[in-house]
């Protein structure tokens, strides 16, 4: 090697190291300070801020914390599992609390009822959901090295965490690290290929590389391995450059118009303002075409979740009154709240109701996935002791639906209907008789007023559109209503409050992606297989060393 090249190798050696030895030397409560901090950047990558530049500095920064604690503990594997779990549980507390503080807003909407629970609710989601992390980092904390392996090690453990974070109990997927990169619609077409817990994979992957220009080992090998990161997002952003430029196939036959009425959640369900509001949908829906509207298409007009602030079958002229609204060459798909007889009195369901022009209900689809302590409480009987029960909603808690279901119009347009938080669940498709031709999301996020909530959903459920091919019609009370391609491409959207339609054809679905094929199986298989690798691995090295 050069002389002047020695020179810049040992220059740059010196200077990677001041940053790293303040994370490798780390110990006590500034350990854990540094380790919630680090999870609190990562949440700054989310929209709506989408400062995913910030990737590159908080997993390596984890890593390095790994590093300082885990190593010390060499051969004893119940310390590093405790260690691993510590570390793990303050990241994810500051990811979650970063990320999900705006959950308080919801508990202000009743305040003089449920504002004193706000607090905790903050401080206890971010809390629960931190022992997924806490699990995954205890998890890659057994096997850890000093080696470049240990970075997928990492991002191995941090998919599974996820993957288990969505599936466990009823599953609460919201925020995963595969979110992180939702910012940029380039990379996130890599969902087409491995869906979000793929994503997340990459991205912990990719960002934490950086790290390993801070291991004591030969600089060259050093930067091979970081480069070889630079070279995955190369190909990743050219896969997604390809994909963005593909033009998009000419529109279906169908025309949408999304009603956006931006009604205060104080007011919606206020007795002596029903009226008004369902009048105001109605005049919406029977107002002038708008935008890219074109004359004698059938027409699906959208309203949002729970949209009518009544038992829509206990009142007969309502449905009437739809009929007139809607004309002859328009259907209806509305939230609603359903009523059905039950044992111990009426079970009440967070529906969506397809009602063609004559006012006549042609199909009905209840919620499957219902948001805990939103419109259910778990464990009831405990609850009722407690006197949390009422925590559940106006109507006391809903009953969930049997199944997902594929809902059809009079044009022969199938669609699969997601109600608010149903959009952030991947991989529904796989378990469908039949292909849906579009996606369909009504939500109310008025709760959240204008906070990162919103925007964070929004983005969740467009990411639904690149897994799957399907474009997305999506009806807001509040906002962010918009139909998107199904590429994740906006070709029309109503912001946050703002009050308005969204008159426009329904895409062209695409073909099957390779993700709406295969799932979530094989991202699965390949984080458990490094795992097992890094512990065969592992166990030959500690067998060598004694």
């Amino acid at each position: 090697m050069a002389p002047e090249r020695e020179i810049l190798m040992h220059w740059l050696s010196q200077r990677l190291s001041v940053l790293p030895n303040s994370f490798l030397l780390a110990w006590g409560w500034r350990r854990r300070l540094l380790c919630v901090l680090c999870g609190a950047v990562t949440a700054l990558a989310l929209p709506p801020y989408d400062a995913f530049i910030l990737l590159l500095v908080s997993f390596p920064c984890l890593v390095w914390l790994l590093d300082g604690a885990i190593e010390p503990a060499r051969g004893r594997w119940r310390e590093k599992l405790r260690t691993g779990f510590a570390l793990g549980w303050l990241f994810g507390f500051g990811y979650f609390l970063a990320g999900l503080w705006w959950i308080g807003s919801a508990f202000l909407v009743e305040a003089e009822r449920f504002a004193w629970l706000m607090p905790f609710a903050v401080l206890a989601m971010p809390a629960g959901l931190a022992l997924f992390t806490g699990l995954g980092l205890a998890l890659a904390a057994i096997f850890w090295t000093d080696r470049f392996r240990r970075i997928l090690l990492l991002a191995a453990c941090l998919t599974l965490a996820d993957w288990l974070r969505g599936h466990v109990l009823t599953g609460f997927p919201w925020n995963s690290f595969g979110h992180t990169v939702s910012g940029s619609l380039v990379l996130s077409q890599a969902a087409s290929l491995v869906g979000l817990y793929g994503l997340t994979f990459l991205t912990v992957a990719i960002a934490s590389a950086p790290a390993l220009l801070a291991d004591v080992r030969p600089l060259a090998g050093r930067w091979r391995a970081v480069l070889a990161a630079a070279a995955a997002v190369m190909v990743l952003a050219a896969y997604g450059t390809v994909r963005l430029w593909q033009p998009a196939p000419p529109p279906t036959a169908l025309d949408i118009r999304i009603v956006q009425p931006s009604i205060d959640q104080k007011n919606k369900w206020r007795p002596e303002l029903r009226d008004d509001i369902f009048q105001t949908f109605l005049d919406m829906t029977e107002a002038p075409l708008t935008g890219a509207a074109r004359i004698g298409h059938s027409r699906l007009v959208v309203w949002p979740e729970s949209a009518i602030p009544f038992l829509l079958t206990q009142e007969p002229g309502a449905l009437f009154r739809i009929g007139r609204a809607l004309g002859n060459s328009a259907e209806l798909v509305t939230g609603a709240v359903r009523a059905e007889t039950g044992l111990q009195g009426p079970d009440y369901y967070n529906s969506v109701y397809v009602i063609g022009g004559e006012g006549t209900v042609r199909g009905i689809y209840d919620k499957v996935r219902l948001v805990p302590f939103g419109e259910y409480v778990p464990l009831k009987s405990l609850a009722d002791r407690l006197g949390l029960t009422s925590l559940a909603g106006p109507l006391e808690g809903f009953e969930a639906g049997y199944q997902p279901r594929v809902l059809s119009t009079s044009g022969s347009f199938s669609f699969l209907p997601l109600i608010c938080y149903e959009a952030i669940f991947p991989g529904r498709l796989g378990r469908l008789p039949g292909a849906p031709s579009f996606l369909l999301n009504v939500t109310n996020d008025a709760w959240f007023g204008r906070t990162p909530g919103p925007y964070q959903h929004f983005a969740q459920a467009r990411l639904r559109t690149i897994e799957t091919g399907l474009p997305l019609v999506r009806a807001a009370n509040t906002g962010i209503s918009a139909i998107v391609d199904p590429r994740g491409v906006v070709t029309d959207e109503l912001e946050i409050f703002e009050s308005g339609l969204i008159d426009g054809p329904l895409p062209q679905r695409l073909s099957s992606t390779v993700y709406g094929i295969t799932g979530d199986g094989p991202i699965v298989f390949l984080s458990l297989v490094l795992v097992v690798f890094a512990g065969i691995w592992r166990h030959n090295r500690d067998s060598r060393l004694n």
